[in-house]
């Protein structure tokens, strides 16, 4: 049975590890020469780890600070910190 992690940090931390893991990979495919384009593919799947845990972030952010933030009447606040990170990655 495959692992099915629990809550959202769990899953946050799951897409990590799994981005850690294809990254060690690349690593040392680079360092033993291998295919140009088998490195590719395995740096596409560190990309897709990375975005899936960027996705899941986002996600508990709304769900929790954002919509705290809300909540308490600061949603300009709110709307422009996320703006911000959508736009240029930055708060």
């Amino acid at each position: 049975m495959a692992y099915r992690p629990k809550d959202i940090q769990e899953r946050i931390l799951h897409r990590l590890k799994i981005a850690q893991g294809h990254l060690k990979k690349v690593l040392k495919m680079v360092e033993e020469g291998k295919y140009c384009i088998d490195v590719i593919h395995q740096s596409k799947a560190v990309q897709r780890a990375l975005v899936e845990a960027d996705a899941l972030t986002l996600e508990n952010h709304l769900k929790t600070c954002a919509s705290d933030a809300i909540k308490s009447g600061r949603q300009e606040e709110a709307i422009k910190e996320l703006m911000n990170v959508l736009r240029n990655g930055r708060r």
